[in-house]
């Protein structure tokens, strides 16, 4: 027995300020998925069809200053776009993601070393989270406080 499916198209309706946020959305999301590109300009791949069809409404839905055309139905974000509040949002994003990965990555190989090479298992038990917490509450207190102005890095060694 075949199945037939009924396709429909949507149909949405966005006001002007509404669209405007959701090009900014699509253009982060975009910058994130092509964040280890060579080529930071280009579409990935996987999201190019549904960001030229995002894009190209954006001249009939009353953002053209959001947007440019580069080539015939060819799209790409504006200046304004890309330096807007968006801009903002994706520094803080980057900067946020530094910090508690550097916090995470230094407490997890401190908890280690205080460990030693008897931890039998990679999952902790309850005092060792506990103590993963206080060693990242000492590094959050320390960076916030001081930043990056006292690490030091020892290569080949441990201090």
């Amino acid at each position: 027995m075949t199945q037939g499916f009924l396709f429909r198209r949507m149909k949405v309706t966005f006001t002007t300020k509404e669209y405007a946020r959701i090009l900014e959305l699509a253009y982060m999301g975009l910058r994130v998925a092509n964040s280890e590109s060579e080529t930071p300009d280009i579409l990935p791949e996987r999201y190019a069809d549904a960001a030229q069809k995002l894009f190209a409404l954006a001249t009939p839905l009353g953002c053209a200053d959001l947007v440019e055309e580069v080539a015939e139905e060819e799209f790409q974000p504006s200046e304004k776009l890309e330096t807007g509040p968006v801009l903002a949002k994706l520094v803080r994003f980057t900067e946020d993601a530094f910090w508690r990965e550097l916090v995470e990555r230094l407490a997890e190989r401190d908890l280690r070393s205080e460990l030693g090479a008897t931890k039998l298992t990679e999952e902790l038990n309850e005092g060792e989270e506990k103590r993963l917490e206080e060693i990242e509450d000492s590094y959050w207190r320390e960076f916030e406080a001081k930043g990056t102005d006292f690490l030091v890095l020892l290569k080949g060694g441990r201090g």
